[in-house]
């Protein structure tokens, strides 16, 4: 898996979403590009914002055996898989807002490096390892560039 922590593979992201347009349109799926960059951005707002509620404790548990495992793998997603209610963006949302704020957190993510995340506990999952955040993050993002095929 690339790493999100490398210099190289955050200018690869950065040269990926420069190639998208606000008339880009999804190889599958149904959101628009501007709603993909929204849902990528509910990731790292759940770990700088504190604007998602945290799952309760039971849902945690489930959250933590059944979905986990294939969130911080590193086989990646299947087309149009299943997604989290907050994930899920319906409005229309604005391309260069959303693209840049996640420049902007794709960015802070690698300045603070994998030892800052090592170990920090997730919103829904509890603690991750460094590379458990890693292809969180990075899975994630590839596979919605993908989508938009960039």
């Amino acid at each position: 898996m690339k790493s999100i922590w490398e210099e190289s593979e955050v200018a690869a992201i950065e040269s990926r979403m420069g190639k998208l347009t606000p008339a880009a349109k999804p190889q599958w799926g149904k959101m628009s590009v501007g709603q993909m960059l929204a849902h990528c951005n509910v990731s790292y707002e759940m770990v700088y914002e504190d604007k998602h509620p945290k799952p309760n404790p039971l849902l945690k548990v489930i959250l933590k055996l059944l979905v986990k495992p294939a969130v911080v793998n590193e086989k990646p997603y299947k087309h149009n898989s299943a997604t989290g209610p907050q994930f899920i963006v319906k409005e229309t949302k604005d391309f260069e807002a959303e693209k840049g704020r996640l420049l902007a957190y794709v960015r802070k993510t690698r300045d603070l490096g994998e030892a800052h995340f090592h170990g920090k506990a997730s919103h829904s999952f509890g603690p991750l390892t460094g590379k458990e955040w890693n292809n969180m993050f990075y899975k994630h993002l590839d596979h919605h560039l993908r989508q938009f095929g960039v």
